[in-house]
């Protein structure tokens, strides 16, 4: 008679620690780690602070731009466009330049009316920010026209 040779199945130990999969092989981890997300929301809330500051500004110089063209033919004489933008600037909030401040030339029948100012915006301490504001009436057209 045969006898079957007895089958030893051995536990395999090993001395070498089992390795994790990578995590690519996992699944990938997405996302911002705290101290990015601080630093974001601090350029963020920066950006927001000077915006707030200077939109009002830029409102302004529109509001001022918009006056000038509505009164250009307004008057017959410096004065009364000096008068008719004072009139403009009381409706429309307009705190940064008055009348005086225009620069009025005749051109032909009509006058050209411009305008410079600078803005200073105090933002922390020391620190400041300068806005060079400057607007006029004439057309681009008519200065090429003018050199030519």
């Amino acid at each position: 008679m045969i006898f079957a040779r007895p089958v030893v199945r051995r536990i395999m130990t090993s001395t070498v620690p089992l390795v994790p999969r990578p995590l690519s092989v996992l699944h990938t981890q997405r996302g911002i780690t705290l101290i990015g997300l601080l630093f974001v929301v601090g350029i963020v809330a920066v950006l927001g602070v000077v915006a707030l500051k200077v939109v009002p500004t830029v409102l302004e110089y529109q509001a001022i731009n918009k006056a000038i063209m509505s009164i250009r033919s307004a008057g017959t004489t410096p004065k009364d466009i000096q008068t008719a933008f004072d009139k403009q600037a009381n409706v429309g909030y307009i705190e940064s330049i008055t009348g005086k401040d225009l620069t009025i030339v005749r051109n032909g029948t009509a006058f050209d009316i411009s305008f410079a100012y600078d803005k200073k915006i105090p933002l922390v301490g020391p620190a400041s920010l300068l806005m060079e504001y400057e607007g006029t009436t004439v057309t681009t057209a008519v200065t090429k026209k003018a050199v030519d």
